[in-house]
């Protein structure tokens, strides 16, 4: 299995950290690739979420984060060809509940994050045995973020989550805490002659 572990220097504000590096080879292409898609997603998804607050505040914006963001992945998994998904530990929605590999890139970033003197931006790339390229890019905590996501919830949001998702496990997070993390999959490149 190739492994190429990421970590450098451009943070979108408020939903994601995303790196960009020094070229890392043959992967370049489609790590390029699917940096470009967690930044389309990162930056559609930090806009939906500031009209949603700016109009409702934070009871509003769950309907970002329930319907609007599994629609952008689709959208985005459609146009690439690769499965684009946003996954978590300590997930809300069940359906962002992470595979095996996910898990334990999760707990590196996590591990890597409780390290760091200061948030720094996490990324991982590998080509599986099976031929898969799989990339992940941290999500991490900001102010914004807290609202919903922070050890104390205003009752009104707390009530709409208790009834949009009675087995929540995303809240209790702090201040640059790894949230979860954008994830691309892209299938197995057909072998040549096939």
């Amino acid at each position: 299995m190739k492994f190429v572990a990421l970590s450098a220097s451009l943070i979108l504000p408020t939903v994601i950290a995303f790196v960009a590096c020094a070229p890392v080879g043959a992967d370049d292409a489609r790590l390029e690739e699917s940096r470009a898609l967690v930044q389309a997603f990162g930056a559609r998804l930090k806009g939906e979420l500031k009209k949603g607050l700016e109009q409702g505040g934070p009871v509003a914006a769950v309907n970002i984060c329930k319907d609007v963001a599994p629609q952008i992945a689709s959208e985005l998994s459609r146009q690439s060809g690769a499965r684009v998904m946003r996954v978590s530990l300590r997930y809300r929605n069940p359906g962002n509940a992470p595979d095996d590999w996910q898990v334990r890139v999760l707990e590196d970033f996590e591990s890597r994050a409780a390290v760091a003197e200061k948030p720094a931006p996490l990324e991982h790339f590998v080509t599986a045995e099976d031929g898969r390229d799989r990339y992940m890019s941290a999500i991490r905590i900001d102010g914004v973020c807290l609202a919903c996501h922070g050890e104390t919830l205003a009752p009104p949001l707390q009530e709409r989550l208790d009834a949009e998702y009675p087995h929540d496990k995303a809240i209790g997070y702090r201040l640059g805490d790894v949230r979860g993390a954008f994830s691309v999959s892209w299938p197995a490149a057909d072998p040549p002659g096939s």
